[in-house]
């Protein structure tokens, strides 16, 4: 990896590009020197080295063999004791040198790294990166097809290089004229909101005249490459726009008026003269191909410009390579590969690849079979259902069936042998299927006569029958986009379609106004198609509010006579529509008759709704309204009436407070119909009840080990970003109040392994550490520290973590160090560490003076000591008898005698508090007086209620948090 992209990914991760650096960082300056803030940040790729100054200083680098020695044009006391301890990755030692006024440091690189020095935001900085191999040679790109030059033609470019634009504005239409020098080829086409005009010449086209405040367009840009000059219009698609040439001048008529004679049809065929398959297309005076660059998509477009007359393309065409644009003028080419070649041989255009395009058979053009003698035809419209095709005939549907599969059959025989089948059989067979619902059936009869013939999917009655099966399937999403396919826009019966499956989606007025849009075609379905669009017009307008409406629809779909499974569902929206009306009565009347019905599809929702207004009317219990609900979801699966009985009982079992019950029923759903309302409801109160439990506290009367394994469990739930923390950060507090570290520890460090950057990540890292220490693991609590380096962290978070830094270096040992890293540090927690360090290495004297430093004035206050307080107490007791202070001693006894009969461990405390000249005890009972146990508990137990006191850290949602959210957060 480069150290650019090192540098652009490692920023990201330590937040040095996203977060400011907080003011007041610098560290105390020292008398005789200014001391230099050194700030340490770790990446996966680098390892970074910023220096702040308090006045500006420059730096300058050299290297000798694994060294990099850094020169600073100032001298100063760098603060490196943490970086001499615990240096990062590809640094192996560091030290400070003076020379000359001027301070030195040297760094001891890794054999393999390499480094960059540089400054930024007013500090200089060093960037330590492994040295990357070199990228392997790159293979010369292709050189593009040539394109034969055309016959040669007079300079078309005015002298002074510039076309300038002249409008004119006639009524509602403007007429914007382009006068060349000489006659050149011109291209006319939309794409996207954007009309195009291009000439296959290069020149300045001037448009500063070009009409303001118009209706017409709202934008108007000029576009110059090396051999064509463009105008690029952003106009609506319903403005009309035609295009005259007259020789060397070229008028765009924009808006309704006068139009200019409408262009000949551009003849687009298979190229039979290629060996490769390709496109051939007929246009006269076809000019130089160029390749324009769209400025809003940001792909390039084929163009083929033409002399005039027009001449155009009515409509686009879909290839697996390409997409022929429609024009007004010349052609346009859409391309999907980035090896489409375009070349002009005469009149003709011949487009194509290298390896071939992806193209049927050339014979597929010419084959066509008759439709047979009574097979279903293609109805009136294209999202029409056909009255006819449901018949089966004298010989039943099997004969019916076994003779449209055998025309199918042989269909595909006839295109064996390099040729395309015809596909009219097989469009009848599924027509046949979708007349009896035979949905799965009619999809693959569609799919595989489009495999044969690619450019069937472009059609529009292949589109709507494939979009009908698609929703008899329930493949709602895919049945969408079948309808949504611009072939389909203007069809009445299709917006039947699209109104059915809004409903079906919960977009509801979007169903509304689509059913309206369908409303001239509704009388040509069937009668049990012209029931369900009536009754899901009806539930629309339900959920909606507007009951007239919702009345209306519901009575035309039971005034048709079908089936009696259609009616009673017509009669379940009734009787939803009676409880909407506060007629709750009769609508439980109607719900307990239809639940008894031989279908579960019904009677299923109909016992749902009947419980529940039992339940809200007092009829029944919820622990009997649960029992009902828990049955009924295994009698019927699969659709809303299963999540919405679902949801129920969850909800109910939320109120028992059977909390796991309720989040194991609202999870069982799982992803079924991910998009329906009910769905996204379901899992709606399933993440509120998940942050009820762990945010809001309804878990908190749980056991800590109950609370936690209910978390363990569904803990995919936790929400990304401050809530997610904050959750996190209460389960990792009771944790600790009962002393479960290590699964403490477990949450802590998902948190900063996938949630969490920058600040939040150092800080969530310094309680990880703390953790650990609680947990007597200080070399766990040391690599916390080292992993979450940054540059950017706030003073008081970094004294923080030198504290935690040093506890860990003297519970390894290391007193030395542990000394060194918090020796600047005056804060009272500071204190207490170096009073341990000093107890740890009988530095009696010193150890005495800071306890007793740390304890300030508590004697004056009467309350009892707390343990952490009697721990310090008894420590400089003990430090002041084996240093042999006995003035010390006895002014401690003097300020604290009247705390011993009340402490916890008073015989502790007079052995500790004995005359040195006249007590009988040695430093083995002053050992056995004062265990490191106690002073370690005191701390544990001040860390707990810090715990408790601190809000939870936390950042924005990184792009960690996004994808733990995507695939299943672990908290």
């Amino acid at each position: 990896m480069s150290l650019k992209s090192s540098l652009r990914s490692g920023v990201a991760a330590v937040c040095i590009a996203s977060i400011v650096a907080p003011a007041g960082m610098a560290a105390p300056a020292a008398a005789a020197r200014p001391v230099l803030d050194v700030r340490v940040a770790q990446a996966a790729d680098f390892s970074r080295l910023e220096f702040h100054w308090a006045a500006p200083a420059t730096v300058t680098s050299r290297r000798e063999g694994d060294q990099l020695v850094l020169r600073f044009s100032r001298d100063a006391t760098p603060d490196i004791a943490q970086l001499k301890i615990a240096p990062p990755p590809r640094i192996q030692k560091v030290e400070a040198r003076h020379a000359g006024g001027r301070l030195e440091l040297w760094l001891t690189l890794d054999p393999d790294a390499d480094f960059k020095v540089g400054s930024a935001d007013g500090a200089s900085f060093v960037n330590i990166f492994t040295k990357a191999a070199p990228p392997p040679a790159a293979a010369a790109p292709a050189p593009p097809p040539e394109t034969p030059a055309p016959p040669p033609r007079p300079n078309p470019v005015p002298a002074n290089g510039v076309v300038a634009l002249r409008p004119e504005i006639v009524g509602g239409q403007i007429k914007l004229h382009f006068d060349w020098k000489n006659p050149l080829g011109a291209a006319v086409f939309r794409r996207g909101e954007a009309l195009w005009l291009v000439f296959d010449a290069s020149a300045k086209l001037d448009i500063s005249k070009a009409p303001k405040g118009v209706g017409q367009y709202s934008a108007i840009q000029a576009l110059r490459g090396s051999n064509y000059s463009a105008i690029r219009i952003v106009t609506s698609r319903t403005t009309p726009v035609s295009v005259i040439g007259e020789g060397g001048s070229w008028t765009l008529l924009l808006g309704p008026g006068p139009m200019g004679p409408r262009g000949g049809a551009i003849d687009i065929t298979r190229d039979e003269e290629s060996a490769q398959a390709g496109l051939s297309a007929t246009l006269a005076g076809a000019g130089i191909p160029v390749w324009v660059d769209d400025p809003a998509v940001g792909d390039r477009i084929g163009v083929v410009p033409a002399l005039a007359p027009a001449k155009a393309l009515g409509s686009r065409r879909e290839y697996v390579d390409l997409a022929l644009l429609p024009t007004i003028q010349g052609l346009a080419v859409e391309t999907y590969a980035s090896d489409v070649a375009i070349n002009v041989d005469g009149d003709l255009v011949h487009i194509g690849r290298p390896t071939g395009m992806v193209l049927s058979p050339s014979s597929a053009a010419g084959q066509r079979m008759a439709a047979r003698d009574g097979a279903p035809q293609a109805a009136p419209m294209p999202g029409l259902i056909g009255d006819d095709w449901a018949h089966t005939r004298s010989g039943g549907f099997i004969a019916r069936y076994d003779a449209l599969v055998s025309a199918a059959a042989a269909e595909d025989i006839k295109g064996q042998g390099g040729q395309a089948p015809p596909t009219e059989a097989r469009m009848a067979l599924a027509r046949f299927l979708i007349g009896n619902e035979l949905a799965y059936e009619a999809i693959g009869v569609l799919d595989a006569a489009a495999k044969s013939r690619e450019t069937l999917k472009g059609e529009a009655e292949f589109r709507g029958l494939r979009g009908i099966a698609n929703v008899m399937a329930g493949r709602l999403k895919e049945a969408e986009a079948d309808f949504s396919t611009p072939v389909l826009a203007d069809d009445p019966a299709s917006a039947n379609w699209r109104g059915y499956i809004a409903d079906q989606l919960g977009q509801y007025a979007d169903a509304r106004q689509k059913f309206d849009a369908g409303t001239q075609a509704m009388a040509q379905f069937p009668t049990i198609w012209r029931t369900r669009f009536s009754r899901a017009n009806a539930e629309a307008a339900l959920a909606l509010g507007d009951m007239p409406t919702a009345n209306a629809h519901i009575a035309d779909a039971l005034n048709e006579r079908v089936p009696a499974l259609e009616e009673l569902k017509s009669r379940l929206i009734q009787a939803r529509l009676m409880e909407a009306l506060g007629d709750k009565g009769r609508a439980l009347g109607v719900y307990q008759a239809i639940s008894r019905a031989g279908s579960q599809q019904v009677a299923a929702p109909a016992m749902l709704r009947a419980t529940q207004i039992q339940l809200d009317a007092g009829q029944i219990t919820a622990t009997q309204a649960a029992s009902t609900f828990d049955g009924l979801r295994y009698r019927w699966r699969g659709d809303a009436t299963e999540l919405e009985t679902i949801r129920l009982l969850g909800q109910l079992y939320l109120q028992q407070g059977r909390y796991r019950e309720a989040l194991e029923a609202l999870r069982s759903a799982g992803q079924r119909q991910p998009d329906s309302p009910q769905a996204i409801q379901l899992s709606a109160d399933l993440n509120a009840a998940f942050r009820s439990l762990f945010l809001d506290g309804m878990a908190d009367g749980l056991q800590p080990i109950q609370a936690l394994g209910l978390f363990d469990d569904f803990k995919d739930l936790t929400p990304i970003g401050a809530d997610g923390d904050l959750m996190v950060r209460k389960m990792v507090r009771r944790l600790i109040d009962v002393d479960l570290l290590d699964r403490a520890a477990e949450l802590l460090q998902y948190q900063v392994d996938n949630r969490l950057d920058g600040v939040a990540k150092a800080q969530v890292s310094t309680d990880l550490a703390t953790v650990y220490l609680m947990n007597r693991q200080p070399e766990k609590a040391l690599d916390a520290i080292n992993a979450s380096r940054s540059t950017l962290l706030p003073t008081a978070l970094n004294a923080e973590r030198r504290i935690i830094t040093a506890r860990a270096l003297m519970s390894l040992g290391r007193l030395d160090a542990a000394s060194e890293i918090i020796e600047p540090d005056n804060t009272v927690e500071a204190q207490m560490a170096k009073a341990e360090i000093a107890w740890k290495g009988h530095t009696w004297p010193l150890a005495g003076q800071l306890f007793e430093t740390s304890l300030a004035d508590r004697w004056k206050t009467a309350d009892p000591l707390t343990l952490d307080e009697e721990g310090r107490l008894l420590r400089a007791g003990v430090a002041y008898s084996l240093a042999g202070d006995d003035t010390s001693l006895a002014r401690l006894r003097t300020e604290y005698a009247g705390f011993f009969d009340r402490a916890r461990n008073p015989d502790a405390l007079r052995v500790a508090f004995t005359d040195v000249q006249t007590g009988t005890y040695n430093a083995n009972d002053f050992s056995r007086a004062v265990a490191d146990d106690e002073t370690f508990t005191g701390w544990v137990v001040r860390m707990k209620q810090r715990f408790r006191d601190r809000p939870a850290p936390v950042g924005p949602a990184t792009t960690k948090q996004a994808a733990a959210a995507s695939g299943g957060a672990k908290g």
